[in-house]
C-alpha cells in the first residue's frame, strides 16, 4: 500500500519494464498486487488473477540479478504459490467452485 500512497515520488524512479514507462510499469504492478491479490483471497477469477501476479514476480526476480535466496527471497516463493494456484485451482470453498456447481445444474 505504501507504493499507493507515495505514488507520485516513486515513479520516475520504477522499473521500466517491457518501454513501457516508468508510471505505467508502477500502475500496472499496483493493479497486480492490489486487485488481483483481492481476487485471489475472494476465490473470483483465481486461475486468471495469477498471471499479473506471476509477471510481477518474474520481474522483481530480475531486477534483483536472479538472487533467489539472498535479500528477495519472497519474490520466489510467492511465484511459486501463484504457480501452484494457477495450476491446481482455487479450490472447492471458493466463489469459482460456486460457480461451476451453478452451472452443472
Amino acid at each position: 500500500m505504501c507504493q499507493v500512497v507515495h505514488f507520485s515520488e516513486k515513479k520516475s524512479n520504477f522499473h521500466n519494464f517491457l518501454g513501457l514507462g516508468s508510471e505505467l510499469s508502477m500502475g500496472l504492478a499496483i493493479f497486480a498486487e492490489v486487485a488481483c491479490s483481492m481476487l485471489i483471497i475472494v476465490g473470483l477469477f483465481t486461475q486468471l488473477a495469477t498471471i499479473p501476479l506471476m509477471i510481477t514476480m518474474w520481474v522483481v526476480i530480475s531486477i534483483h540479478d536472479w538472487l533467489l535466496f539472498d535479500r528477495h527471497e519472497l519474490a520466489p516463493a510467492f511465484l511459486t504459490g501463484y504457480t501452484a494456484i494457477l495450476l491446481l485451482g482455487p479450490g472447492k470453498f471458493s466463489f469459482d467452485a460456486l460457480v461451476q456447481r451453478g452451472r452443472r445444474r
